[in-house]
């Protein structure tokens, strides 16, 4: 009798042990044991940059890290479904995650975020639906058009190795006769500019590996620097150069000429001594010193004949 009342009481007392853990087991599981999982997963994609967001998880007094892993085409139908960790997301105290050198391919992608405090970790939340590149949103390139004297150049925002830009151009009045340069460089020589109207230029990006293109950038309007107004200074510059020039060689060919001649012929002066201010002039020519008598000759002689007659004497 006592043996089959202890056998109840030990029977009782299992079940009521069992309702207690029945009843406390979903408190330790949701407060113990799991994080919340992130929510409010999304992507912002513009220009090929790709980054993923989440509301953060909070838990009081401890800090929560969170890990991010992806799923391709090639992991969903070859790989038995497997998940790629992001390192760069690998145990990160941020909310946002750039995924842009994991996202290398133009297909769809899963997506999904655990958080992590070090002894307890969150279910997997997930991106709802796939994302795919080619959903990313292109924006116009930056643009500064420049005009060089008369040579019309566009410099444009370096976007990076990804994109290329397409360019249209015309002069004013002309929208009709618009010419397209597609380039990969940020600085492109678009044509030389005729003196007096305007040109135009917008761009707009294209992106080879999703074969999509951005709307076009606003239009900007250029002169050329060399217009109509600057054309007469510069005629009067030129000429007044070339009147400098002529004036400059006229005057070392008359100083040469000048000290080439007295150099060659110099100009021989008459000394006050010799100068005759009488026309006639009487000179008394005498031979030998043995003659004892000289004939008294009266010769009227010019003053040049006097002067050639003293250089004679002198020499």
């Amino acid at each position: 009798m006592w043996e089959k009342v202890t056998s109840l009481s030990n029977m009782l007392l299992k079940v009521i042990c069992f309702f207690f853990c029945a009843l406390i087991a979903p408190n330790f599981t949701g407060e113990d044991a799991l994080l919340p999982a992130p929510q409010n997963i999304s992507i912002l994609s513009t220009n090929m940059k790709h980054f993923l967001s989440w509301s953060p998880v909070i838990i009081q007094g401890e800090t929560v890290r969170y890990s991010v892993e992806f799923q391709g085409e090639y992991e969903r139908d070859y790989a038995d479904e497997s998940w790629i960790p992001i390192c760069e997301c690998s145990l990160t105290t941020a909310t946002v995650c750039n995924i842009t050198e994991d996202i290398s391919a133009t297909v769809a992608y899963n997506l999904r975020v655990r958080a992590d405090t070090g002894t307890r970790r969150s279910e997997w939340g997930t991106l709802k639906g796939f994302f795919n590149r080619i959903t990313t949103s292109l924006t116009p390139p930056l643009m500064k058009v420049i005009a060089d004297g008369y040579h019309l150049l566009v410099e444009l925002e370096d976007m990076g190795p990804a994109f290329q830009f397409c360019v249209l151009y015309w002069k004013k009045g002309q929208e009709s006769r618009q010419k397209v340069v597609k380039k990969v460089s940020s600085v492109i020589h678009l044509d030389t500019m005729e003196a007096g109207p305007d040109y135009c230029v917008k761009a707009q990006t294209y992106v080879e590996a999703i074969n999509r293109s951005s709307s076009f950038s606003q239009t900007q309007c250029m002169r050329a620097q060399g217009g109509t107004s600057m054309r007469l200074p510069t005629a009067l510059l030129i000429s007044a150069g070339f009147a400098m020039a002529a004036l400059t060689l006229l005057f070392i060919t008359w100083k040469t000429s000048k000290i080439l001649q007295y150099s060659c012929c110099p100009v021989a002066v008459l000394p006050d001594t010799l100068k005759v201010s009488e026309p006639p002039t009487q000179l008394i020519l005498c031979g030998s010193e043995e003659d004892e008598q000289c004939d008294l000759m009266v010769h009227v002689i010019p003053s040049e004949e006097v002067l050639r007659l003293w250089i004679q004497e002198t020499l």
